[in-house]
């Protein structure tokens, strides 16, 4: 499999510069382990990613033993290299926060179903509802795709808006932003929950209005950021741990949570089925599914505002504060009409 593209695939990340837990000793395998283990673990396990890269292959290494190798890239570049290698996979495990993209995946067979990791049963309730029935992908956590911000040294409280609805309101003509769902892994998620809710066409109805209201639209959410920094947008539809770093960093900015939820972005893992490294990358998964693991990602992660998908997990204090509460839209619904959406998106917005 990847082994044929593994020079490649290493040059490929010296030129990006992402993360690397490689090592140049073969990695011993955990006592008790057989010996299929030991062989599978003559390589590093190669993940997909797109949050948490600088610390996982040290956490990884730490708890299990083995060497984890990480390609970085935002949603669209991930899952592009993944359809451009999918004759010949180069990677194991994909973990990123596009469940709707991985669920189309598994429609394609490109994911190992029916996997079984002890720490599934650490799974909260609500997220153990969005485990697929073919068991092809466990979720590890999920953030606010978009909560409501505002500037509020521009807007009052009184005055600003408290819902997605309220974005419609003609006062806010040419001051909302949002990231492109075609490009940040977040932000489909976030179009996905309107279009769940409000139906296909009332949600054209709905982003429609925004446009000709002077919605602006970005490729990430740090460009979501600049602009509200800068004061060329007053309100956006943000990512959260943008929205709390721009409060830890002194912005005059106020989060406001929607009282029905914000749109849930579900960060998930899934197994190649093409992977020869079967029980590690099933190991790799176990480990996402840690209470410990979950805790270090919120206390030391670089995006660690998020509602942990396994018990015992304490979230940020400020994040707690604002009593969170997420709306998820339905797996199968976003990832069948997800070309349709981010199709409607792309065309909108180049007009």
């Amino acid at each position: 499999m990847k082994k044929l593209f593994f020079l490649a695939l290493a040059g490929i990340l010296m030129l990006s510069g992402c993360s690397t837990g490689t090592t140049t000793e073969e990695s011993p395998a955990p006592t008790g382990e057989t010996a299929s283990i030991d062989e599978q673990a003559a390589e590093p396990l190669t993940v997909y990613l797109n949050d948490f890269d600088a610390i996982i292959p040290d956490l990884f290494k730490e708890k299990t033993g083995y060497d984890v190798e990480v390609v970085v890239g935002n949603g669209a570049e991930i899952m592009s290299r993944i359809e451009a290698e999918k004759s010949n996979p180069q990677w194991d495990v994909v973990w990123m926060d596009s469940m709707y993209d991985i669920y189309n995946l598994d429609l394609d067979g490109q994911l190992m179903t029916n996997v079984d990791v002890a720490n599934a049963a650490n799974l909260t309730d609500e997220f153990s509802a969005l485990v697929p029935d073919d068991k092809c992908f466990y979720p590890t956590g999920a953030h606010a795709a978009g909560v409501i911000v505002y500037r509020n040294d521009i807007w009052s409280e009184e005055d600003a808006p408290k819902s997605y609805e309220d974005l419609t309101d003609p006062k806010y003509a040419g001051q909302i932003a949002m990231a492109d769902p075609g490009v940040a892994a977040p932000a489909y998620p976030l179009a996905a929950y309107f279009f769940d809710e409000m139906s296909m066409d009332g949600a054209k109805e709905y982003f429609t209005t925004l446009f000709e209201n002077g919605l602006k639209v970005y490729p990430k959410n740090p460009q979501v950021v600049e602009a509200l920094a800068s004061g060329e947008v007053s309100i956006a539809m943000l990512q959260e741990s943008n929205a709390y770093g721009m409060i830890a960093s002194g912005e005059p900015i106020t989060i406001v949570w929607p009282e029905s939820g914000a749109a849930a972005s579900t960060r998930v893992a899934a197994i190649s089925a093409s992977t020869d490294q079967p029980d590690i990358a099933k190991a790799f998964v176990d480990f996402l599914l840690d209470p410990e693991v979950q805790q270090a990602l919120i206390d030391a992660g670089d995006e660690g505002y998020f509602t942990p998908s396994v018990s015992g997990v304490t979230q940020k204090a400020d994040r707690a504060a604002d009593e969170p509460k997420l709306a998820f839209a339905d797996t199968a619904f976003g990832a069948e009409n997800e070309a349709e959406i981010k199709s409607w998106f792309a065309d909108y917005s180049a007009q």
